[in-house]
């Protein structure tokens, strides 16, 4: 992992596959750090950084598109599947947890790079944000999923958390409810109820008084917002 170029994590449990990788862009430049299981790239992740990742969908022991969606929570680094499934459904479903490119194997190791240096450059147009948010007693910790108040550790639920890390991703924006169902429930989600819902109960677990919120706070008619910082 020598040299100055872009942070590639590799994330793909065949070996020979790892290692094609391993010299294909270390020959052009790239630094590799190698993961093997879904396990093992969310360890990686957030103590390495990557400045891209390229994500195998079938991994040993989970799904290559539930990782994509939780690095997603706190990572803007661009993610590149590269997967032997290539029915449209599955480029869809990896498109949509918020991989931004998906190349079907085999593969050139020429296209390969052509997508990584597409990829490098849209992400160096948006600056990544930092892992941790923080406004008054509240504190989350994206990369480490990890939410406290006062200190102390705040126990939420799957969906209670997707519903904060959205809010803290866009910190001090509106988010309509419209907004908030299509990346916490997905595209076809319509019922503005489930928001509601989840919403009232971050409230009891992050506000002093949940009835006089100061941290989620509602904009009328539109949507939520978490606020950046308390006057």
């Amino acid at each position: 992992m020598t040299g100055a170029g872009p942070l590639v994590l590799v994330v793909e449990d065949e070996l020979p596959v790892r290692r094609f990788l391993r010299a294909a862009l270390a020959g052009h430049g790239y630094r590799v750090v190698e993961a093997g299981t879904v396990a093992d790239a969310e360890h990686l992740a957030p103590s390495h950084n990557p400045d891209v990742y390229l994500l195998d969908l079938g991994l040993p022991d989970g799904d290559g598109i539930d990782l994509t969606r939780r690095l997603r929570e706190w990572s803007r680094a661009p993610i590149i599947v590269l997967s032997a499934r290539g029915r449209e459904e599955d480029k869809v479903n990896a498109l949509d947890a918020g991989a931004d490119d998906y190349l079907t194997k085999p593969f050139g190791v020429n296209e390969l790079l052509a997508r990584l240096r597409v990829a490098l450059r849209h992400a160096q147009a948006s600056p990544e944000q930092p892992p941790v948010f923080e406004a008054g007693p509240l504190r989350i910790d994206l990369a480490r999923r990890e939410v406290t108040v006062n200190g102390a550790e705040v126990r939420l639920t799957p969906t209670e958390y997707r519903v904060l890390a959205l809010l803290a991703r866009h910190a001090g924006k509106v988010l309509t409810h419209r907004q908030i169902l299509r990346e916490v429930w997905g595209p076809n989600a319509t019922e503005a109820h489930y928001v509601r819902v989840q919403v009232a109960e971050l409230r009891k677990k992050i506000e002093a008084d949940a009835a006089r919120p100061r941290l989620l706070v509602t904009e009328p008619g539109v949507g939520y917002r978490l606020r950046d910082r308390l006057d």
